[in-house]
């Protein structure tokens, strides 16, 4: 199955309709992201087939959480190569996208891509998210922030919650068994002000793939003293 067929029909599997100007994108998407690969550490996928469906079609399945509206604020933390982030923004072209990553290469190298794909309407911040989420014009402004197995459960709603505003969602993409790692944050998500509310299990298309979303709703204003400082979150997860 060529590139085409695996982004539609697999997309079509998550309820989505990728159309032809879409797949054109992540096709440009896929071409700058294995150039890059070969002067900076991206990804170990470089496979066309492997990165249509462990890299976009899992990004997509964000979707499936049912929380991204159109028009929705949205920041990816711990970005990386741009997943899910870049993605959902090819999807839903006006989502207001802000990508956040701690290494200035990944940010450079993503400027370049949204810039090439045409994307408009992203911001991207070098940083970590301890301090982006303390920050005033990133605190508690985003309908929605997402993630993509960076750290433990609890670690990454330290690092994503502060971020959220009331009534907004955080979603975790974690691997299929993730009920330990839920039941050791539950603290964290109540006093960080969340709320778990759904853990949809994702069959990725044309694999035996089966990963997690897990969506938690934001209830509360975190307290001011989350995220703490940088690397204790880690060091020193809250249990």
């Amino acid at each position: 199955m060529n590139n085409f067929d695996i982004l539609k029909k697999g997309g079509k599997e998550l309820g989505l309709d990728i159309d032809g100007s879409m797949i054109d994108k992540f096709l440009k998407f896929k071409d700058l992201l294995i150039e890059y690969n070969k002067k900076i550490n991206l990804t170990g996928i470089t496979e066309d087939e492997e990165v249509m469906i462990k890299h976009f079609l899992d990004s997509l399945s964000c979707f499936s959480s049912g929380v991204i509206k159109h028009d929705s604020k949205i920041i990816d933390v711990g970005t990386g190569a741009g997943f899910p982030g870049v993605p959902l923004k090819i999807y839903y072209e006006d989502l207001k996208l802000t990508l956040l990553d701690s290494l200035n290469k990944r940010i450079k190298y993503l400027e370049d891509v949204c810039s090439k794909i045409g994307l408009v309407d992203v911001n991207f911040l070098h940083g970590r998210a301890e301090d982006y989420g303390k920050k005033e014009d990133y605190r508690e402004s985003f309908d929605v922030a997402v993630a993509r197995a960076v750290a433990d459960l609890s670690v990454l709603c330290e690092y994503c919650l502060p971020f959220v505003k009331k009534g907004g969602f955080f979603i975790a993409q974690k691997g299929p068994d993730v009920e330990e790692e839920i039941k050791n944050s539950k603290k964290a998500i109540e006093i960080l002000g969340g709320k778990l509310i759904d853990k949809v299990s994702i069959n990725l298309p044309f694999s035996d793939i089966t990963h997690s979303l897990i969506i938690i709703e934001k209830r509360k204003s975190t307290p001011k003293k989350y995220p703490r400082k940088a690397g204790i979150p880690v060091k020193n997860p809250i249990r």
